[in-house]
């Protein structure tokens, strides 16, 4: 909840989450706690790694990239009749009694009223967004702190998405608001028809509880606005033809006055076409006033921030804030900003936190004193990052297990940090926090150990439970074990194993390998009640790869597996794979893997590479066709991870090689996958999963697929359909390997 929302990290994860800016304020409410998923040996397989040969030639008859161009089309009547087809025909396979079990059990703890309701705190109000079996859509709520930190609060509804669904006749799915400080009374709430990314954005009254009449209102689409104060907005959204960017986000920013339309607004900057998008936020200058700052996304990774002064005689004309490109603010405390490195700069290296003076910077727009706040080493790596009124909190992994610290600057201009006593040995995440409160909370949760949300006093440094989840399967006959392999290339790559205590080693338990290996994210040890429940409490093995591509240990673990060197990724998940045979953990007639998202071409390509390790593959949400990905919905953004397909050079042609899509062999031996998608899904295009499903069957390959018609990329427009969406994963996996 602090002010400063442009930071990379949280940029990243938005365009990521598909919005243009993680939204403070009071809008900025996590989810119940319905987990979705998410030793040392030296041991390597010595059998050679089989590779798909060069990918299949493009203009072969029947094997062109035009074959399938129809299923692009999301709503096409012709292309809607094949994925019923296909569900309808998939559906009786998959849905037998262990599907029923696993589907009422998942539903049963999803729709618990003993989930936590977490919640942001602001101006002595706990806000929390809440979904159960009558509240199917969601409740904006509030209560008091103290009555939060009793155990059983009562709340006063905000919000109720259900009637309001009901009443309006829409599918409506929340998607959270900003709320205008110190009051955090006036809010831009967001509402998505079906569970897309693009949403309508409506001017609330939190304390009424009433939509505002004549206030704020931008209809249906990608991007996000910010409160400069009660009377202005800054915004970024579809204003029209040519104001989106290749990638379907907004290429300008404007500054909207109360009571005048939206085509006077004033336009701010605006970036190019080519770009990712551009954004707009806040940040506080010396005297606690906001101040506009623009973000130009030039790609995934490279950005440049702009200062806005709105008074003087350099008033609306933007001033550059000279940092690298591939790193940004990461908040702001006590005058100083803090900047998250991406890069090395200024004797400082990848990965660490620094900061300089703001007002220093908005005097002559120059940076004169960079001080270093945190250095990560070599096994370490920052999760996260959230700023109170008395000291900015960092959770901090040492080889995938965290710690959390409060940073405060000294008047000798030095950071100096204090631990908190937390559990250990598993994931810390900083929650929500406010940079105008003491009050703050912190999440800690392992693979065997509920989530426990604790409110801790940064000013105190003092800790208290303040909910936590009961323990949803027997993890007292369970372990959760760390092991490491090495890569292909020498490189340690951790991997966690959660099986059942008495298992034997006899390379015949149903496993799990679960993976991503994208865009930074860490794939960090997770209660999730989904595998406990519905899969190692049946017996079964659930594997968790930190391969390259994620955050687990810095940029620099991110950044070795970009474009042409993407390959070693999948070289570690393989290396992972072949661990779990040699160790007689499993084998490949019950070894399994599942993966979403950037995670499901991860899948593609082991079910292209690898297909002699897997009896199951799990293909979710996915990137299939690489060779026309940057030219579906928001594909382009992703250019800077992957690369570009139209590149004559190697570039191009490595990530066409790469496509799965291009890579099934029509004489090639392959278990048979699972592959699911979303119709609503506006990041990730359906058409991937359509595409390769289409393929396979022009092959005669067997296949099970699943596209759900609502709720976008994640999958789920309420709890029913994600107790579905996950029964349906495990059920599978349990089918096939047992």
């Amino acid at each position: 909840m602090t002010r400063t929302k442009i930071t990379p990290a949280k940029l990243t994860a938005a365009l990521l989450m598909g919005t243009a800016l993680i939204l403070t304020g009071c809008g900025d409410d996590k989810p119940n706690s319905v987990k979705i998923d998410k030793t040392e040996t030296e041991q390597t397989m010595t059998k050679p790694t089989p590779r798909a040969s060069k990918a299949i030639s493009y203009t072969d008859s029947g094997k062109t990239d035009d074959d399938h161009l129809w299923l692009e089309e999301v709503d096409g009547e012709k292309a809607m009749d094949k994925v019923l087809a296909w569900n309808a025909a998939s559906e009786p396979r998959m849905r037998g009694d262990v599907y029923e079990s696993m589907r009422a059990e998942l539903l049963n703890i999803y729709n618990s009223p003993e989930k936590i309701p977490y919640v942001s705190f602001a101006n002595g109000e706990a806000r929390n967004f809440w979904q159960d079996e009558t509240n199917v859509k969601g409740l904006w709520r509030r209560t008091s702190l103290e009555s939060y930190m009793s155990g059983t609060p009562e709340w006063e509804t905000i919000l109720d998405i259900d009637a309001l669904a009901k009443k309006e006749g829409k599918k409506w799915v929340f998607k959270g608001s900003s709320c205008l400080a110190p009051q955090y009374t006036r809010c831009i709430v967001s509402l998505s028809d079906g569970g897309k990314d693009a949403v309508e954005r409506r001017e609330f009254n939190a304390k009424t509880g009433r939509f505002v009449r004549n206030g704020f209102f931008l209809p249906e689409s990608k991007g996000g606005t910010d409160w400069l104060d009660t009377d202005h907005m800054l915004v970024g959204v579809d204003f029209g033809e040519g104001t989106m960017t290749d990638s379907g986000y907004p290429m300008i920013s404007k500054l909207w006055k109360r009571g005048t339309d939206i085509s006077e607004a004033r336009e701010l900057m605006r970036g190019e076409k080519e770009d990712v998008g551009f954004w707009s936020g806040t940040f506080d200058n010396a005297d606690g006033k906001p101040e506009i700052m623009m973000i130009r996304s030039k790609t995934f990774y490279t950005r440049d921030y702009f200062w806005i002064p709105q008074t003087g005689e350099n008033a609306f004309k933007p001033v550059q804030l000279p940092i690298p490109e591939k790193s940004g603010p990461s908040g702001q405390f006590k005058g100083q900003m803090l900047v998250t490195l991406q890069e090395d700069w200024r004797g400082f290296n990848s990965g660490a936190v620094v900061s300089f003076d703001i007002a220093d910077f908005m005097a002559d727009g120059k940076i004169d004193t960079v001080t270093e706040v945190f250095a990560p080493g070599p096994r370490q790596s920052i999760n996260n990052i959230g700023v109170t009124k008395d000291a900015v909190l960092m959770s901090i992994s040492q080889n995938v297990a965290a710690t959390a610290y409060a940073f405060r600057f000294t008047k000798n201009g030095e950071w100096k940090k204090r631990k908190f006593e937390l559990p250990e040995n598993g994931t810390i995440s900083i929650g929500s926090t406010n940079d105008k409160e003491s009050v703050a909370f912190i999440n800690t949760e392992s693979f065997l150990e509920p989530d426990t949300l604790w409110s801790v006093n940064a000013k105190t440094m003092s800790v208290e439970k303040a909910q936590s989840l009961p323990n949803w399967f027997d993890s007292a006959s369970m372990v959760s074990e760390q092991f490491e392999v090495k890569s292909t290339d020498g490189t340690k790559i951790p991997y966690f194993v959660v099986r059942q205590k008495d298992i034997e080693m006899n390379g015949k338990n149903p496993t799990i390998l679960y993976g991503y290996g994208g865009f930074e994210v860490s794939i960090n040890p997770s209660y999730s009640s989904s595998v406990g429940k519905a899969w190692v409490e049946r017996g079964g093995v659930f594997v968790s790869a930190n391969i390259r591509g994620g955050g687990e240990f810095g940029p620099n673990w991110h950044q070795a597996g970009l474009k042409t060197k993407r390959q070693v990724i999948y070289d570690d998940f393989i290396a992972v794979a072949e661990d779990l045979i040699a160790k007689d953990i499993t084998s490949p007639e019950h070894l399994g893997t599942h993966g979403r998202s950037n995670g499901g071409l991860l899948m593609g390509v082991m079910f292209t590479q690898r297909p002699d390790l897997f009896n199951a593959v799990a293909i979710g949400v996915p990137l299939l066709d690489m060779n026309r990905y940057d030219k579906m919905l928001a594909g382009a953004s992703w250019v800077g991870e992957y690369g570009d397909p139209d590149d004559t050079g190697a570039e191009g042609q490595f990530i066409r090689d790469l496509s799965p899509y291009h890579n099934i062999d029509p004489n090639g031996a392959y278990p048979v996958p699972y592959i699911y998608t979303s119709t609503k899904d506006d990041r990730v295009h359906p058409a991937h999963a359509r595409k390769f499903a289409q393929r396979l069957e022009d092959y005669g390959f067997d296949f099970l697929y699943y596209e759900n018609t609502e709720g976008g990329h994640a999958g789920g427009a309420d709890l029913e359909e994600l107790a579905r969406r996950d029964a349906l994963i495990y059920s599978y996996f349990y089918e096939a390997l047992k």
